[in-house]
């Protein structure tokens, strides 16, 4: 966000045409680049939805290719993410009620973060319940092996498999490391 910083993001935050997911892309690596990759490789909304939604402190569910400014980004970094705060909570529960209201039946909502604290999983509960999914993959990994783990298998086609969040252990021994990617994959 620094005026000197001439690098395209940093530009393009300045400038309001940075995507939401452009931006938490250069915040958390790895991490997010997964989500992007994984969402974008095996989303499957109804027509007219978008294919993917990211938690966004102080604005709910937003889509991942909606322009940010850095006025809202400031915003964002001013919400704490706890699901006892209701500047956070409610605009989540608000586009989660408004999103399963909408949803056709049968569908299911897939949550690709934490499960480990209630802070994104408790409000998503309340509205989703066993329409709560995530990747069973995820239980005891920290952010940066569930982000290589999504990038995998976007790369490989192969979709992760789902547990019920509400029947799901949030906590779990620490799966082996990920086997390393020769660079050239990169």
């Amino acid at each position: 966000m620094r005026e000197q910083a001439q690098f395209d993001s940093a530009i393009r935050l300045r400038q309001g045409l940075a995507s939401l997911g452009e931006v938490y892309s250069f915040i958390s690596g790895l991490y997010f680049r997964g989500k992007m990759a994984y969402s974008a490789a095996f989303h499957g909304p109804p027509d007219g939805a978008p294919g993917a939604l990211v938690i966004t402190p102080g604005f709910g569910l937003v889509p991942a290719d909606v322009t940010l400014s850095a006025d809202q980004l400031k915003v964002i970094a001013n919400v704490p993410v706890d699901d006892r705060n209701p500047d956070f909570r409610d605009p989540l529960q608000r586009d989660a009620q408004l999103i399963s209201q909408h949803a056709i039946s049968g569908c299911l909502f897939i949550l690709l973060g934490s499960i480990a604290t209630g802070k994104y999983v408790t409000p998503l509960l309340e509205v989703f319940g066993e329409k709560l999914v995530f990747p069973s993959d995820f239980v005891g990994r920290g952010d940066m092996s569930r982000g290589g783990l999504m990038l995998r298998a976007a790369r490989s086609g192969i979709e992760l498999a789902y547990a019920p969040v509400v029947a799901t252990s949030r906590h779990g021994p620490r799966p082996p490391r990920l086997p390393k990617i020769p660079r050239h994959h990169f």
